[in-house]
């Protein structure tokens, strides 16, 4: 048995991951708009960590498991550039604006951004609206 032969229980850990960190990004996002503060307490931001480095490390082995170049896929390339802003503009939604409506549009911003690599992620950067469709069912 290679490691390729786990290629779908890791995308599938890949996924959950994601959801799970878009989730908590989102009730965070909320709740720092909503003036509360337990978006910023360590173990709320250290639940965070774990989750986002096994994100990456699913993600990463994905990579490596399908021996993928980000210059030569270009969608992958896009995707792992949207994710490094998502990441810096969603530490600007979080903490780092410095008013309540920045921090709004740094949330918004950085949901579009995830929305973008959700995209390209289903569709391997083909824009084609009925491929889209076809993934999701």
């Amino acid at each position: 048995m290679t490691l390729l032969d786990h290629y779908q229980a890791v995308k599938n850990a890949h996924v959950t991951f994601v959801s799970i960190s878009v989730a908590l990004f989102v009730a965070r996002g909320v709740a720092v708009q909503m003036r509360s503060r337990w978006p910023m307490r360590a173990a709320v931001r250290r639940v965070s960590v774990v989750i986002d480095t096994l994100l990456i490390s699913a993600g990463g082995l994905l990579w490596w498991m399908l021996s993928l170049n980000p210059l030569r896929e270009r969608w992958l390339g896009a995707k792992l550039l949207l994710v490094v802003v998502y990441i810096v503009i969603g530490s600007f939604a979080l903490k780092r604006a410095p008013t309540l409506g920045a921090k709004a549009g740094a949330f918004v911003a950085s949901i579009v951004c995830v929305a973008l690599v959700a995209v390209i992620a289903l569709t391997h950067g083909s824009m084609d609206l009925a491929a889209l469709l076809a993934r999701l069912r």
